[in-house]
């Protein structure tokens, strides 16, 4: 992962690292940037609200997770910050991931809409209290020093007016049938039963940045990728005959058009699905409107994306324009 600050240290994988996720939830109050903390009496020690992936969960899944579980309340992910990697008192690596988070509003974030059971309360064994406090408490607060890190990032996003943002994803569809064995119009060559997977791994991922608008190309692999999470949070998707291949090669400048509409939509997260040949329109239109480390993190080499696979843009709105302040590729497992 690749962010406004450049890489991630967090990120490198390694065999038998201890994954885990959070969250810097935060509000404003009387103009005053807050942050959540949560005290574990297992530890006696004032942290992020963050835990362990479960088994084929992916990173945002848990972080929502886990701050649901913590808080009592779900969030939406924003603009991911500096992670933390460390060798526990047993041995093993353990990496954190963190992104900035807010909480859903009830009856309008697709996080809401869904289907997922119910926050819990609170396992007070686990968590026995919360606080909101401002950046400067809140580092005072914190037992370990290395967990000032990403609160130093969000801070630093806050002063800088990007720590607002809105997430744009680009989809590449799942896997879909070769076309040496398919016989039909290229419109409607479908997935694959490993396509499928792809498709219905996409729908945690999308409902964590609170998705609530879909564009695709109108071909039938892009049309099923999206479907389970259209049908999850009950939306309504918009196709367009611009995004599929054919028209594409004679019109570039169309799917550049839209991708600059979709930057510059300030009020809601977007997924695009699209196909392989169309993803240079969609990097070099992403690149105009971003920072040169961030620009610098875009895919540049054909495939791009893999089947199946999404690029998350976290686009903030600024006086000149949208920016993309960080991009994050995500390759769900399958189940």
């Amino acid at each position: 992962m690749t962010t406004a600050h450049g890489p991630d240290p967090a990120s490198p994988a390694h065999p038998s690292a201890l994954e885990s996720a959070g969250a810097l939830v935060w509000r404003r109050r009387a103009g005053e940037l807050q942050v959540q903390l949560v005290h574990r009496p297992r530890y006696d020690d004032w942290s992020w609200p963050k835990g362990k992936l479960d088994d084929g969960e992916t990173s945002q899944a848990a972080a929502m997770r886990e701050v649901a579980e913590e808080t009592g309340r779900p969030i939406v992910l924003g603009r991911p910050l500096p992670g933390l990697r460390y060798l526990t008192p047993e041995g093993r690596v353990k990496r954190v991931r963190y992104w900035a988070g807010r909480r859903t509003r009830k009856g309008h974030d697709t996080y809401a809409l869904v289907a997922r059971p119910p926050v819990a309360p609170v396992d007070r064994r686990e968590i026995d209290r919360a606080a909101w406090l401002g950046a400067d408490d809140a580092a005072a607060r914190l037992t370990r020093a290395a967990d000032r890190r990403p609160l130093e990032a969000l801070v630093a996003a806050d002063d800088a007016g990007l720590l607002v943002t809105r997430a744009v994803v680009i989809a590449r569809h799942g896997q879909a049938l070769a076309r040496t064995r398919w016989h039909g119009s290229e419109r409607d060559r479908p997935l694959t039963p490993v396509g499928h997977a792809h498709a219905a791994a996409l729908v945690p991922v999308l409902a964590s940045y609170g998705v609530e608008h879909v564009i695709s190309s109108r071909w039938e692999r892009c049309a099923t990728t999206i479907d389970p999470y259209v049908r999850a949070a009950g939306l309504r998707p918009a196709f367009s005959e611009y995004l599929t291949e054919a028209r594409h090669e004679h019109s570039p400048s169309r799917v550049a058009a839209a991708m600059r509409d979709l930057l510059s939509d300030t009020d809601e997260s977007a997924v695009l699905c699209t196909h392989r040949p169309v993803m240079p329109t969609v990097m070099e239109v992403l690149a105009e409107h971003s920072p040169p480390e961030v620009a610098a993190a875009l895919p540049a080499q054909d495939p791009y994306l893999n089947p199946g696979t999404v690029l998350v843009a976290h686009v903030a709105a600024t006086p000149d324009g949208p920016q993309v302040v960080a991009v994050e590729k995500v390759a769900p497992p399958l189940y």
